[in-house]
């Protein structure tokens, strides 16, 4: 098997950047393996990501017998893969489901590429909604009602998914389209000391740790993480708010908890580099990934908690059904959502047996489907297949 690979790359600060560098040494031990160099980007060391992974330039055209791989995320660094879709033997791994930002940055506001992808994509009402962008109107929950997906995927040989939403999702909306499944893979931390993890961020034994992971954004429930730490505080639970990544709403978030008196009990971590990434997760009690409405990815930062064999919270539709709910307890999107996580919260902090099984069923639900080496035997196969 051939394989171009086109993804972004590490400096880019991106969950599918450190995907590709977990990812790739698997699929270059089952695959002749060409990795495209994003543009202003240097190449990585020869051999640094395993003897099977070969670094070339960006435009570097695929070869007849190579299948493309190109992934797909609904932000500005995969821009640069687009024009590579129309080629022959091409397969996207689709990280995002909502592909209408993505359609907004290679389009522009002023142009009327953006009012004809979307009329491709949505017919006659997408139409209007890209005039409509033209003179300043937009609704917040334009991308998810307009997904944009048919202006990338229409004339592929094949796409990539991780949960069985998102392939049934796509065979209903592409039936002629070949849809492989394979779990989103990120690498195993290992045996991990959560006593020194905790130590190094400052964070006391005796404290019931929440971690909200990954980059902040208004749709990642930040409100309702913040409203039920604080009211687990003020029951009584001697807790700990960690919140590890970039993005907006860090000053508000710690606005609102100077506002409610749990400032003290919040701390950012910023974001850390990938070793760092992946034991980070073991410091939590309990762990929160929350997207509503939701992209129809599947959380890369949710299987870090699993892989590190911490209970992890998530919004209670979609793709996040998929996992155990002994692993991934659900919050129902919606008002009731703070009191759901302030229960959780305090059943954490008792450490009983009952929480000691979800630690077990985390790291099981880890270890089934979302191994570096298990989804690039299945992605590789998935590629023979077609």
């Amino acid at each position: 098997m051939r394989i171009l690979w086109g993804s972004p790359l590490p400096p880019t600060r991106s969950g599918v950047s450190d995907y590709a560098v977990e990812l790739l040494p698997e699929i270059g031990a089952l695959a002749r393996l060409r990795v495209l160099t994003p543009p202003d980007a240097s190449p990585p060391e020869p051999g640094s990501l395993g003897p099977g992974v070969e670094f070339v330039p960006f435009d570097t055209p695929a070869h007849e017998d190579e299948v493309s791989l190109i992934h797909l995320g609904n932000n500005p660094h995969h821009l640069w893969l687009l024009d590579r879709l129309k080629a022959r033997n091409t397969v996207a791994v689709m990280h995002d489901l909502v592909l209408h930002h993505l359609l907004v940055e290679s389009s522009g506001e002023e142009s009327d590429d953006l009012g004809k992808g979307l009329r491709v994509a949505h017919g006659d009402s997408g139409a209007a909604l890209g005039a409509a962008r033209r003179f300043g109107l937009t609704g917040q929950r334009d991308p998810f009602l307009f997904p944009a997906r048919s202006a990338f995927v229409e004339g592929l040989n094949g796409a990539i998914v991780h949960s069985r939403w998102g392939r049934d999702v796509l065979r209903k909306e592409f039936p002629d389209l070949r849809v492989g499944l394979t779990g989103l893979a990120v690498a195993d931390p290992g045996p991990i000391d959560r006593g020194m993890v905790r130590q190094a961020h400052g964070i006391a034994e005796d404290q019931t740790v929440l971690m909200h992971l990954g980059f902040m954004t208004p749709e990642k429930g930040l409100e309702a993480i913040l409203t039920g730490f604080a009211t687990a505080r003020q029951a009584g639970v001697n807790a700990h708010l960690l919140v590890v990544g970039e993005g907006r709403g860090g000053e508000g978030l710690m606005a609102a908890a100077s506002a409610v008196d749990v400032a003290d009990s919040v701390s950012f971590a910023g974001w850390v580099k990938s070793e760092e990434m992946r034991s980070i997760p073991a410091a939590a009690d309990l762990g929160i990934v929350l997207r509503t409405p939701s992209a129809g990815e599947t959380s890369a930062a949710a299987v870090r908690f699993l892989a590190a064999g911490t209970p992890v919270a998530v919004g209670g539709q979609h793709q996040f059904l998929e996992w155990p709910e002994e692993a991934a307890p659900r919050i129902t999107p919606g008002p009731s959502a703070a009191a759901e996580i302030a229960r959780l919260i305090a059943f954490a902090a008792e450490r009983d047996e009952r929480w000691d099984g979800r630690r077990v069923a985390a790291r099981r639900a880890y270890e089934e489907n979302h191994r570096p080496a298990q989804a690039a035997a299945t992605m590789v196969g998935f590629l023979e297949s077609l």
